[in-house]
C-alpha cells in the first residue's frame, strides 16, 4: 500500500489546516478562534483546542471530498449504481460511473474513484490522532476522552465499509508506513472484530450528549459522534454478523434515547441539519454547497450527463407500494424534455449559494426500527418485528404489514430497506450482498445495463498501483 502511504504523508498537517480553514468558513463546525500561530504534530495535542482540531480536520476531510470522484460521501452514489437502484443517463461519457454501472470494474480503472486508496487516508489520520492523544497528558481528560472516541469510531466507521466493498483488507492500526505499507490482508472476521472493539471503546469513551468544535460544550449540531451514534453503527455490525441478540440490543438503546430521537412525521424535514431523526450528520464545507447528494441528483435544469448523470431505476420506482409518501416526498420527477426522469429527492437544496438548511445524514433512527425489526424476526420476535416495521411504514403513509412469519416479515423488512435508504450510504449494495440476494437480483439487472454479471464482482477490485506496491496483497478473485 506504498501508494496509499504516499498520498498521506503530510495528512496530519491536513487535519489540523483543514481545521484552521474552517475557523472562518465553517462557523457553526469550529466556532474557536486558532489558539496557536502554527498548529504541527510537534504541538497539535497540547491543548484541548488544537487536539479537538485534529478530529475536526477529519470531519472536514470527508465532507470536502469530491461526491462524483470518490471519498466517502460517494458511497451514496457508486454502489447505487452497482446495485438496481440508479440508472445512467445516456450518452454518458464517464468511464468511473459506467465501470461501476455496468458491474464492469477492473484493477486499472477506477483509481479516481478507488474507495480502498480514500479510505486509508483517513484511517491513517484517525490512528495518527490516537497515537497523539495517548500521550497527551496536558489535555482535560473529558477532552481526551471524547476526541479517542471520535477516533476509534471514525477508524470503525472506515474498516465497516471497507470489509464490506472489498472482504479482506489490510488490517492498518499505527502509523509506521514502512510497516503499513508491506501489511497482507486481514480475514474479514478479524476485521470485524476490530470494527467491534473499536465501536465497544467508542461508546465506553464518547460523550451521551453532541458536543461542539472544543469537545466539551453541549451543543444542538449533530456533527461530532456521541455514544448513541457508535451504538447505532455497532448495531448494524452486529446485524451484518448475524448477532441478532446483540443486535437488537443496540438498536433498543438507541431508539428509547427518546429525549434525542424520533421518527419525524414531516418526511420533508428528515434531512434538514440536526433534525431529531439524525443519529450522526455532516456538515457540508464547500463553499457555496449544501449537500453533493442534491447537487449530483436533483435535476434543477433537466437531464445533464455531466451535472445530473443518474436517475432512478424502473426496478427502485416500482419497489414503492401506491400511495407511498416517500415517493412524493423523497422522489423528484423532471419532464422537460417530453421523457420522465425520476430522481433522489432526500435532499432538496441543489442550488449554489443558498444558505445551509441541509446536512448530509450519516446515521439515523430509521435504520435502528429496521435493525431491530430484522434482529428481532431473526429470534422468533414476530410481534416485536412486525412493530418496528409498522412504525416506518405508518409515517410513510402504508397499512400494517400484512406479514406474520419469519419468511414473510424478512422480505417485507428488505423491501422496506429497498424503500426508506435508497441512496444512501450504499445499503442497498450492501443489503443485497449480505443476504445472498445479490446473485439472483444482478443476474437480471446487469444484462439491463449493458454489462455482463459474474459472482465474484460483488467485491470491487483492488486496484493495480496498490498490488504493485504492495507484493503481499492479492488480487480478489474474478480480477
Amino acid at each position: 500500500m506504498k501508494l496509499t502511504y504516499v498520498k498521506i504523508y503530510c495528512v496530519f498537517a491536513f487535519c489540523v489546516a483543514a481545521a484552521a480553514m474552517t475557523l472562518t468558513g465553517c462557523k457553526k463546525f469550529v466556532d474557536v478562534n486558532a489558539p496557536v500561530t502554527s498548529t504541527n504534530s510537534g504541538n497539535a495535542f497540547t491543548s484541548d483546542a488544537t487536539a479537538a482540531a485534529v478530529l475536526t480536520g477529519v470531519y472536514t476531510k470527508i465532507s470536502s471530498s469530491g461526491f462524483t470522484h470518490g471519498g466517502l460521501p460517494s458511497l451514496s452514489l457508486f454502489p447505487s449504481l452497482s446495485s438496481d437502484e440508479l440508472e445512467l443517463m445516456s450518452g454518458s461519457a464517464n468511464m468511473d460511473l459506467i465501470a461501476y454501472y455496468r458491474n464492469a470494474l477492473s484493477s486499472s480503472n477506477t483509481m479516481s474513484t478507488d474507495f480502498w486508496s480514500n479510505i486509508y487516508p483517513v484511517i491513517y489520520m484517525v490512528n495518527a490522532a490516537m497515537d497523539g492523544l495517548s500521550g497527551a497528558n496536558s489535555l482535560t481528560p473529558a477532552v481526551r476522552s471524547q476526541l479517542m472516541g471520535e477516533a476509534k469510531f471514525i477508524r470503525a466507521f472506515c474498516y465497516f465499509y471497507l470489509v464490506n466493498l472489498y472482504g479482506d483488507v489490510p488490517l492498518v492500526k499505527g502509523i509506521d508506513y514502512t510497516v503499513n505499507a508491506g501489511l497482507p490482508r486481514t480475514a474479514k472476521a478479524d476485521v470485524w472484530n476490530q470494527v467491534i472493539s473499536d465501536l465497544k471503546e467508542a461508546k465506553s469513551l464518547l460523550a451521551d450528549n453532541y458536543v461542539s468544535s472544543n469537545a466539551v460544550n453541549v451543543t444542538t449540531e449533530r456533527t461530532r459522534p456521541n455514544r448513541w451514534a457508535a451504538a447505532a453503527l455497532l448495531a448494524r455490525t452486529y446485524l451484518y454478523n448475524g448477532d441478532w441478540e446483540n443486535a437488537e440490543k443496540e438498536a433498543d438503546s438507541v431508539i428509547n434515547h427518546t429525549v434525542e430521537f424520533e421518527l419525524i412525521d414531516d418526511l420533508d424535514a428528515v434531512f434538514l441539519a440536526n433534525s431529531r431523526e439524525a443519529i450522526w450528520q455532516l456538515q457540508p464545507v464547500n463553499t457555496g454547497q449544501n449537500t453533493q447528494d442534491a447537487i449530483t441528483f436533483v435535476l434543477t435544469s433537466g437531464p445533464n450527463n455531466n451535472l445530473n448523470p443518474v436517475f432512478l431505476s424502473p426496478f427502485l420506482f416500482n419497489a414503492f407500494k401506491e400511495n407511498d409518501l416517500r415517493f412524493s416526498h423523497w422522489i423528484g420527477v423532471d419532464s422537460s424534455t417530453g421523457k420522465k426522469y425520476y430522481f433522489p429527492y432526500k435532499y432538496k437544496q441543489a442550488v449554489f449559494g443558498q444558505p445551509v438548511t441541509e446536512y448530509l445524514m450519516v446515521l439515523r433512527i430509521a435504520e435502528q426500527y429496521l435493525v431491530r425489526a430484522e434482529a428481532r424476526v431473526q429470534q422468533g420476535e414476530i410481534s416485536g418485528a412486525a412493530s418496528d416495521l409498522n412504525a416506518i411504514r405508518l409515517r410513510a403513509g402504508l397499512s400494517q404489514t400484512s406479514a406474520t412469519t419469519r419468511e414473510t416479515l424478512l422480505t417485507a423488512i428488505q423491501n422496506e430497506r429497498q424503500v426508506e435508504l435508497f441512496t444512501e450510504w450504499g445499503h442497498r449494495w450492501l443489503d443485497l450482498k449480505r443476504t445472498g440476494m445479490v446473485n439472483d437480483v444482478m443476474t437480471v439487472v446487469t444484462p439491463l445495463k449493458n454489462g455482463t454479471w459474474k459472482p465474484a464482482w460483488q467485491w470491487y477490485p483492488i486496484q493495480i498501483e496498490e498490488l504493485q506496491n504492495d507484493p503481499a496483497l492479492k488480487q480478489n478473485e474474478g480480477y
